[in-house]
């Protein structure tokens, strides 16, 4: 497996970055087991994402008329409300939030008794949970304070480079910029790595028309 780096100014950036790799470079192939299995995606086998300012506004990519946006600010403020929301409602086989929400606070207080540590690291997930038919995507948001700024270091097992990269950067970035502001730093970076970074072939028209590539 090759490392794939795209290195993006903004969220925005990154995702029409990573929609163009993944259309004209990424691996095709039928799910054997997983979401949507017996589906094709085209996937970036393993990729870091860099961007240097996430937070420019808006989080929410902006898509040509008559193509349907991938999120929209809304649905960006409930995400980040849900990671910091530790409540699972009875269909919920596990939600982000239950584990992320009690780690939060204590990493802001630790923060705030000193910033040079490695310690600062959130998982999700446990060993039970490659049980589960579908395990949590998100599994490690590792943080750093340098330069007096909040950073993040994220790895997803898997990652829906349409429903799910847009959204999901945009309430980590929110929530990140909530924990700089109660830490007293500044906001910084987003490092996100997978080893599947994916679009489902029924967003691949879609993905070409944000692209403005031919059809077909």
């Amino acid at each position: 497996m090759e490392l794939t780096i795209i290195e993006a100014l903004s969220i925005s950036d990154a995702w029409f970055q990573c929609l163009n790799k993944a259309l004209l470079q990424g691996r095709t192939y039928r799910i054997q087991q997983g979401s949507f299995e017996g589906v094709h995606r085209k996937e970036i086998p393993l990729v870091a994402v860099i961007m240097k300012n996430p937070a420019i506004k808006p989080l929410r990519p902006d898509v040509p008329t008559g193509v349907p946006p991938p999120t929209t600010d809304e649905v960006i403020e409930e995400y980040m409300s849900y990671l910091m929301t530790s409540t699972k409602q009875e269909n919920e086989e596990y939600t982000y939030g239950e584990y992320l929400a009690p780690q939060i606070d204590e990493v802001i207080e630790r923060y705030k008794c000193g910033f040079d540590t490695n310690q600062m690291c959130m998982t999700i997930g446990s060993s039970e949970s490659i049980y589960q038919k579908d395990p949590p995507c998100l599994r490690v948001l590792d943080t750093r304070v340098q330069d007096d700024c909040l950073h993040f270091v994220l790895y997803f097992r898997s990652w829906d480079l349409w429903g799910g990269f847009p959204t999901n950067l945009g309430g980590l970035q929110l929530l990140k910029e909530y924990m700089a502001k109660e830490i007293g730093v500044g906001d910084g970076n987003i490092v996100a790595f997978s080893k599947g970074l994916h679009l489902y072939e029924h967003c691949w028209d879609l993905a070409k028309m944000v692209l403005r590539m031919p059809l077909g």
